[in-house]
């Protein structure tokens, strides 16, 4: 699923733990325009690839809808998992038409939202990536991802997981696991430089057991390349779905790895969405098990 922005800008409850925003520029009116534009682009480029999607059009008071995979996780055997999320104005996504549609298909697992006013947030697959396949989850701590409610969502599930600490370019801790690292079939890309060093041995090791891993720079990674996300088109073909900037930064290496698992890389340009939303392609896709 993916959400057509209607009210995109650069959240000012976001910024101080996302420090890949930018400050809204003067021209509010153009920027959204560009942004609504990247995203249909984005869109009917997976559409033609065979992707099946579901659209659902965004609210003018949700200024990050756009990141639709935050509030909710999907799962095998129509299971969802509904999530606490850290700024009071995405706590409005999780909107009654849109729990409504996918009460359809799922049925509530675990709903952690009540803890938000607890001040302990864990924002879905922004927080936890997981290895469906291998049953374990990766989980980088900062103040969008509390600990023990992960290790509830890991329970719930059944799964593994793997807790580290992160340092980014500015010293903070890396807002969520999926801005660093990205999880496909048999392959894997992270930044281990952001990963505290006391820590990283360990989880590129456990990692290593199950993916080929790609390393990834804290460069690579302020252009988003860990920000990317498996998907299946035409006759099942897998794709690696990814930024056209965040493509632009692979080494001929790295894409050599990643080819030999799926059969191309796709992108598209979301610059603007990028630079005032601190968010790529990964944060766009809700995945529909």
């Amino acid at each position: 699923m993916v959400m057509e922005p209607a009210g995109f800008l650069s959240n000012p409850q976001t910024r101080e733990t996302n420090t890949y925003q930018s400050e809204n520029p003067a021209d509010m009116a153009g920027m959204q325009n560009e942004a609504r534009r990247e995203f249909r682009a984005f869109r009917d480029m997976l559409v033609e690839k065979g992707v099946i999607m579901t659209t659902a059009l965004g609210q003018a008071v949700c200024p990050d809808d756009i990141f639709c995979n935050n509030w909710v996780s999907t799962h095998a055997g129509g299971k969802m998992i509904l999530y606490p999320m850290l700024a009071e104005n995405r706590r409005t996504e999780r909107r009654p038409e849109l729990m409504d549609m996918l009460r359809q298909s799922y049925e509530i697992l675990l709903d952690l939202s009540a803890h938000e006013q607890e001040g302990r947030f864990l924002e879905s697959t922004g927080s936890l990536a997981m290895d469906r396949i291998n049953g374990r989850i990766y989980c980088a701590l900062s103040a969008r991802t509390d600990r023990g409610l992960a290790e509830k969502a890991a329970r719930a599930l059944g799964y593994e997981i793997v807790f580290f600490d992160t340092r980014n370019h500015a010293g903070k801790p890396v807002y969520h696991t999926d801005v660093m690292m990205f999880i496909g079939t048999g392959y894997a890309g992270i930044c281990a430089d952001c990963i505290v060093p006391e820590q990283r041995k360990q989880v590129i090791d456990t990692l290593a057991k199950t993916h080929d891993v790609i390393l990834l720079s804290m460069d690579q990674m302020r252009h988003f390349c860990g920000n990317a996300l498996e998907v299946r088109g035409h006759q099942d073909a897998k794709m690696l779905v990814m930024s056209a900037q965040a493509h632009r930064a692979l080494e001929a290496d790295q894409k050599k790895i990643i080819l030999s698992h799926v059969q191309e890389i796709v992108s598209s340009d979301l610059s603007t969405i990028e630079i005032y939303g601190g968010g790529s392609a990964r944060c766009m896709l809700l995945e529909l098990h």
